[in-house]
């Protein structure tokens, strides 16, 4: 059974697509208009993502430096947290031995 993917892989989808549309983005992420909002709010306010003017009225989001700077360390940290795991995660978290 396929798992749901966390807010980090998501925003790592959406960072990858580089320069696109809102539908083209929302369909290409695999996402609701409305989780998709929430997520371009979220990473533009912080400068990860931006709108750009385009020659037709559709609004255009791009990737910036620092969105791909983050897309990096996110890959980074995904291979490091979920290596040799077939299914991309790790099968059980580690548990306090306290």
């Amino acid at each position: 059974m396929k798992r749901r993917r966390s807010n980090i892989e998501v925003i790592a989808d959406i960072l990858r697509l580089g320069q696109m549309g809102k539908t083209k983005i929302m369909y290409n992420a695999n996402m609701s208009y409305s989780q998709l909002q929430k997520y371009l709010d979220f990473l533009t306010e912080r400068g990860f993502m931006e709108q750009v003017n385009s020659e037709t009225s559709i609004a255009t989001y791009r990737t910036t430096t620092d969105g791909r700077n983050l897309l990096k360390v996110i890959e980074i940290a995904l291979a490091m947290l979920y290596q040799g795991d077939i299914y991309g995660a790790p099968n059980s978290m580690p548990l306090d031995s306290g």
